[in-house]
C-alpha cells in the first residue's frame, strides 16, 4: 500500500512515517514546513526512504497530484496552539478546516481517486471536550460547564456538582461526552473530525478519528511556545528558568508518549474496518506540578516551579482518557509510562537547542485580553 501522511515532517507525523517505512509501506509526506515549528527547513530526522513534498493542504489545486496513486491517508497536518488560535482564527480555520475540506471535495468530485482510497485516519484532539468528566457521590457522572470566573477569582479551583455543590472527583472522559470547544483550535479539530466521519459514511471509506490526549516525546519542538507543556517545561529548564504553572499545579493531564501514538495510527490502518472515533491517552492523570518536577528529576536539576495561583479563562481543570473502546475494538494498550516517556524526551533534548519563548507567548496572550 502507498500511504500519504500529511504533516509527515512534524512531531506525530515523522514518528508515524518511521513506523510505516519500517513495516514496508511506501510513504509520501506532504508538509509545509511551518516556520514556527521547523524554521522552514526539512528536519534532519526526516525518513530518507519516504518521498517528501513541500506543500500546503490549504492549496486546493495540489491535492489531486498528491492523491492520484495513494491507497490510504493519515491526515495529521494541522496548526496547533490553543492560545495562539484565539488571536489567529483565520489561519487556524484556513489550515485545519479548509485544508481538510479541500481534500474531501476532491474525493467527492474525482471518482477514480475516491475508489482507490481504502482507509482514512484523521487526527482529532481531546481539546474538543472542554472541561473533563467528573463523578459526584450523590449525582453520579457529570459533564460540567466551565468554572465561573467568580469562582476562579476566589482561587477555588475544583469542580463543583451543579446539583449539590459538592466537590467532584475527576474520572476518565468517555467518547460520548458532548463537545464543548473552548478555543478556536478545539473548534477546528472538531470540525475536521466531523468532516471525516460524515464523508467516511457518505463515501463508504472506513475512517478513524483519534482524539489524541497530551502527546509528548522526542521531536516535539523545544522552541515553539504553543506546543505541549512537557516540551515547554524542558525548554525553560534547559534555559535556566523555572517552569511557570497556573492555578495551584494540581490540575491533571493525560500524557501519552509519542511512540504509542504512532503505533495506534498503524493499528487503525491495519485493523480498523469501521468509521469510528476513539480517545487515545495513557488512561491516567498526572498533575502539571508533578510533570514539571519529574522533568527536573530526570535532568538531575532541582526544579522549583513557579505556581502563580492565577487563572487563564478557558483553561480546564482535569482531563483523563477513557481508553476502554479502543482497547476493546483494536486491542490498544499504551506501552510507555509517563516516567519512561520523560526519560526518552530528556535524553533526546540533550542535543537539541531550545529557545525559551514562553514569556513572548504570554505577552501575546495578555495583549489579546487587553
Amino acid at each position: 500500500m502507498k500511504i500519504l501522511v500529511t504533516g509527515g515532517a512534524g512531531f506525530i507525523g515523522s514518528h508515524t512515517v518511521d513506523m510505516l517505512v519500517d513495516r514496508g509501506y511506501d510513504v509520501r509526506i506532504v508538509d509545509n514546513l511551518l516556520g514556527q515549528v521547523h524554521q522552514s527547513k526539512k528536519p534532519s530526522y526526516l525518513n530518507k526512504k519516504a518521498e517528501f513534498i513541500q506543500g500546503d493542504i490549504s492549496d486546493s489545486n495540489s491535492w489531486e497530484k498528491w492523491l492520484h496513486d495513494i491507497d490510504a491517508i493519515i491526515h495529521l497536518a494541522s496548526m496547533t496552539g490553543i492560545a495562539q488560535s484565539m488571536y489567529e482564527p483565520n489561519e487556524y480555520c484556513k489550515n485545519n478546516i479548509q485544508g481538510t475540506a479541500n481534500f474531501y471535495e476532491l474525493l467527492v468530485k474525482n471518482k477514480a481517486i475516491r475508489k482507490k482510497i481504502k482507509k482514512i485516519i484523521i487526527a482529532s484532539s481531546k481539546t474538543l471536550y472542554g472541561e473533563g468528566a467528573y463523578k459526584c457521590k450523590n449525582h453520579g457522572l457529570i459533564f460540567p460547564e466551565l468554572r465561573p470566573v467568580e469562582q476562579l477569582e476566589k482561587k477555588d479551583w475544583e469542580l463543583k456538582c451543579p446539583h449539590c455543590n459538592n466537590v467532584m472527583d475527576a474520572v476518565p472522559i468517555p467518547e460520548e461526552k458532548p463537545a464543548q470547544c473552548l478555543s478556536v483550535y478545539a473548534l477546528t479539530k472538531y470540525s475536521t473530525e466531523r468532516l471525516a466521519l460524515m464523508y467516511g459514511q457518505t463515501l463508504d471509506i472506513p475512517t478513524v478519528a483519534f482524539r489524541y490526549f497530551s502527546v509528548f516525546g522526542p521531536r516535539q519542538s523545544l522552541s515553539n511556545p504553543y506546543t505541549g507543556v512537557c516540551s515547554i517545561f524542558l525548554s525553560r529548564i534547559k534555559n535556566g528558568q523555572q517552569p511557570v504553572i497556573f492555578e495551584d499545579g494540581n490540575q491533571l493531564r493525560d500524557f501519552i508518549y509519542i511512540e504509542d501514538i504512532a503505533r495506534v495510527n498503524l493499528l487503525a490502518l491495519e485493523k480498523s474496518k469501521k468509521t469510528k472515533v476513539y480517545n487515545v491517552g495513557l488512561g491516567k492523570g498526572v498533575s502539571i506540578k508533578d510533570a514539571a518536577l519529574t522533568i527536573g528529576e530526570v535532568l538531575g536539576i532541582k526544579t522549583d516551579p513557579v505556581i502563580t495561583n492565577e487563572f487563564r479563562y478557558g483553561d480546564t481543570r482535569n482531563d483523563i482518557s477513557d481508553n476502554s473502546k479502543i482497547e476493546k475494538d483494536l486491542g490498544f494498550k499504551p506501552q510507555y509510562s509517563f516516567r519512561e516517556g520523560i526519560e526518552k524526551l530528556v535524553e533526546w533534548g540533550k542535543e537539541i537547542k531550545a529557545q525559551d519563548k514562553f514569556e513572548q507567548a504570554e505577552q501575546e496572550r495578555k495583549k489579546l485580553l487587553g
